[in-house]
């Protein structure tokens, strides 16, 4: 236990959020654009929960695209689950969990008692690195619906989209970009090719319409994802097979992808520092309009909102005009960046029961190698502090 905390204290503490830091500044607005877009919120206005649901009178599959790890993202799903099966849509579909758990899924938000250790285990199964409570509690808020449904009526379901991955293989950092190897880690395949099939055989080949809630790049449907060499700063192709992608090339327009406020990666690479979505002009925006009308969800495609440039992102490569509309088609805003928080860690996600497995799938090899000197505390601790939203988003207003 000391060892544990003399590791969380030289390595893995919190960063401190410094009120001194340098903010991004935000634009100033052309009053020309700054009247459209705020007429047009005011004349289409509508609650993030009742966009989500309104999109479905005219789509069969919504993607609602997240940065990961923020609180309000993860409860605005928790919170919907109710108005989706009141409109018929009995389906939930995430990325943060595996599909061959989904006999367990299923058992576990009908059974007459909630076991939270089940939940913990299906979250593990899927990542070491999830053990965050509100992703959890997606299956308790599913759980506590279908315990008020009469027992004659079809229950609301969670599935687990993802493939199961073994980095029990990845030993050295040369591991990580041998195929041999990676063919072994990636034993049910590549994870938007597995999303997207279980997506087909789940929903699409039933008829079903479901919610799918990912991170904001698997959620991609018409947009195409630049692969960009960092080094060179050149554009090198594009990703055309994303989860997202692969279902609108089945379904088309039967599919919609939905955005959730994030800063975007900078135009100088994936692994930059993160800017404005849309140079800022949304964040300017939100800072001056009537406060009744946020939270909000808005349409992009064919609306003012879908001509915004984005000159300053690693999204505009290989576009000779990126717009917003490129890149979804709806939006939903809740609040400042700067006001955002970091989901809450479970306690003792890893413990001594999970833990020799825990250290086998650490996918960094720089945490693998000093796993051998860590306890369950220290590893938890590790993975806690990815999650510091407040330290992340320091520099936005």
């Amino acid at each position: 236990m000391f060892r544990d905390e003399i590791l969380i204290s030289l390595f893995i503490s919190p960063q401190r959020i410094s009120d001194s830091v340098e903010k991004i500044q935000l634009p100033n607005l052309d009053p020309t654009i700054n009247i459209k877009l705020t007429q047009y919120l005011e004349k289409n206005y509508c609650n993030p929960q009742d966009y989500i649901i309104k999109k479905f009178q005219d789509h069969d599959i919504i993607f609602l695209g997240e940065y990961h790890r923020i609180k309000h993202d993860v409860e605005l799903v928790q919170k919907i689950i109710p108005q989706l099966y009141k409109c018929g849509v009995f389906n939930l579909g995430i990325e943060f969990a595996c599909f061959r758990d989904q006999n367990k899924i299923d058992s576990l938000i009908t059974a007459k008692n909630y076991d939270e250790t089940l939940a913990n285990s299906i979250i593990f199964n899927k990542s070491i690195y999830w053990g965050f409570q509100e992703y959890a509690d997606i299956f308790k808020f599913a759980w506590k619906f279908n315990q008020d449904l009469p027992d004659s009526v079809r229950k609301f379901r969670v599935i687990g989209l993802n493939a199961y991955t073994d980095w029990s293989h990845v030993k050295t950092e040369e591991d990580r970009w041998n195929m041999e190897v990676l063919e072994k880690v990636f034993v049910e395949g590549d994870w938007d090719e597995v999303m997207a099939t279980t997506i087909l055989n789940e929903f699409v080949e039933n008829n079903e319409k479901a919610l799918i809630y990912s991170g904001s790049h698997h959620a991609i449907t018409k947009y195409k994802q630049p692969i960009y060499d960092e080094e060179a700063k050149k554009f090198i192709r594009f990703n055309e097979d994303r989860m997202g992608n692969r279902i609108y090339r089945r379904i088309g327009n039967r599919a919609f992808t939905i955005c959730l406020h994030y800063p975007f990666p900078n135009e100088y690479g994936w692994s930059s520092e993160r800017v404005y979505p849309v140079d800022g002009i949304i964040d300017t925006l939100m800072r001056q309009i009537n406060p009744n009308y946020i939270p909000i969800g808005f349409d992009i495609k064919g609306t003012p909102f879908g001509n915004l440039t984005c000159n300053r992102s690693m999204y505009k490569h290989g576009y000779v005009d990126f717009l917003l509309e490129d890149f979804c088609d709806g939006y939903i805003y809740q609040k400042p960046l700067s006001e955002y928080e970091s989901v809450t860690p479970i306690s003792g996600f890893i413990n001594k029961h999970n833990f020799a497995k825990a250290k086998q799938q650490i996918e960094n090899i720089q945490i693998k190698s000093l796993s051998k000197y860590f306890g369950s505390k220290a590893l938890n601790a590790t993975f806690a502090s990815d999650a510091n939203i407040e330290y992340r988003f320091r520099k936005f207003k």
